[in-house]
């Protein structure tokens, strides 16, 4: 595989710097200085937090404004295979991923700014971000918050056009507290004074009020969902609805009738930061919206070739008892469909809820295949991943990788079964190696 000059350039800092997160907003904010504070000059910015449904909610707004011929730039994280997927720059036609050399360049002169003084890499990325959103045309930005809000290294951004909250859930507890309503409150710490807010379907009325109540202090026009927005399916069709009328939409691409509700928060997200969205635009973003790792069929590639014949192979990046749940109702979707045993492939990171995970698939999955997670030092041992699935009601064994877990299941299928339907997931870190062994990686 070539080596990419901007991974030479981001590993060097990673020597340098420490990993993870330290949650302060003073050593952005010196840094932004010293690069003439390019965060001040960048397109209008749609903000987004939450648990889950961040990336889904960036996949369908960027959608949206690319459907009205809009030039979009796009921040998430973190990557599944390289680095360069947290940048899409904007280009006619729709985004693409930031170029090596122009990606390596920036990293370069951001961290000569920084002069070697203590910060995070995960800082470095962020400043990165608005250097090169600065320095490149658009019309509009989407910027994924890292982790949490008040503190996350995106938040230095004065006027959004809109900040997002997605739903809100226990997650990343040692940094944003032990309970729902303190992780909202985090999470809601991205609102700006006056300026729009959208919150998305919340699982909890106790976070939902945490947000609202924030919004409202700060004078926020507010939009929040299952009061001003809904989205719902109807005679297999969505159907979005807010204030101004009823949008009857091409269900969304993404797998999961979670995704009606990601969808809709991206809509009146897109609305609220001012950019107008008819049926027309809105349904041309459901079609043709892409979401890597995140329910998604595996393509064809190295992998899939170690299947039983005419097997479904998923793969996604879920790594919570939230995610679990949407997961595990999106397979329940797909088994209402065209019915097949479900076997989860799962490998997971030692900060999360690992039996939370697994309990939403009591009752649905055959057996479970645990795995180690070779690219994160935090990955939980394959052996004791087991223990946790089967502490959550499930059938469990340890094997030593993907592929193997793969070969096995085809080497004991019964062919007078129906092909089984297989889940991959626990850990993006998970699902980029898979990505990047099958030959597949997001472009």
């Amino acid at each position: 595989m070539t080596t990419l000059e901007a991974d030479v350039e981001i590993e060097r800092l990673l020597a340098l710097h420490p990993k993870g997160f330290d949650l302060s907003l003073d050593r952005i904010t010196r840094l932004l200085d010293r690069l003439g504070n390019p965060q001040d000059h960048i397109p209008p910015v749609i903000h987004i937090a939450g648990t889950n449904g961040k990336g889904s909610c960036a996949a369908f707004s960027r959608a949206l404004l690319e459907a009205q011929g809009r030039l979009v730039h796009v921040h998430t994280s973190p990557h599944l295979v390289n680095w360069h997927e947290r940048y899409r720059l904007a280009a006619p036609g729709g985004g693409r991923l930031v170029a090596d050399d122009v990606l390596a360049d920036a990293v370069r002169r951001v961290g000569e700014a920084n002069r070697g003084e203590k910060i995070t890499v995960f800082e470095i990325l962020t400043a990165v971000t608005f250097v090169l959103f600065s320095e490149h045309p658009a019309d509009a930005c989407i910027i994924e918050v890292g982790l949490g809000g008040r503190f996350d290294a995106t938040n230095v951004i004065r006027k959004p056009a809109c900040s997002v909250i997605m739903p809100v859930s226990m997650d990343h507890e040692a940094y944003l507290g032990d309970k729902v309503e303190l992780i909202a409150a985090e999470k809601a710490g991205i609102v700006k004074r006056g300026c729009p807010v959208v919150i998305g379907a919340q699982e909890t009325e106790a976070a939902q009020q945490v947000l609202i109540d924030t919004a409202e202090r700060l004078n926020c026009p507010l939009e929040v969902y299952g009061q001003d927005f809904v989205a719902f399916e109807e005679n297999g069709r969505m159907v979005y609805q807010d204030q101004t009328g009823l949008m009857d939409l091409t269900p969304p691409r993404l797998p999961g009738r979670h995704q009606y509700a990601n969808a809709a928060a991206a809509i009146a997200a897109v609305k609220s930061a001012g950019f107008p969205v008819d049926e027309r635009i809105a349904d041309k973003a459901m079609a043709s919206v892409t979401w890597p790792g995140r329910m998604q069929r595996l393509p064809q590639g190295a992998l899939t070739d170690l299947v039983p014949k005419g097997a479904e192979v998923w793969i996604d990046g879920g790594h919570n008892p939230g995610a679990g749940t949407v997961i595990a109702e999106a397979l329940t979707e797909q088994e209402e469909k065209v019915q097949r045993p479900l076997f989860l492939i799962s490998g997971m990171i030692n900060t999360k809820d690992q039996t939370g995970y697994f309990k939403p698939f009591h009752g649905m999955a055959r057996h479970v295949y645990t795995v180690p997670v070779r690219m994160s030092e935090s990955g939980v041992p394959n052996e004791e991943l087991a223990v946790r699935a089967t502490e959550a009601g499930l059938s469990a064994e340890p094997v030593s990788s993907v592929a193997n877990a793969l070969m096995l299941l085809r080497d004991t299928w019964d062919e007078n079964e129906p092909a089984p339907r297989i889940l991959i997931g626990g850990s993006l870190y998970l699902v980029g190696e898979v990505l990047a062994e099958n030959g597949t990686p997001p472009t």
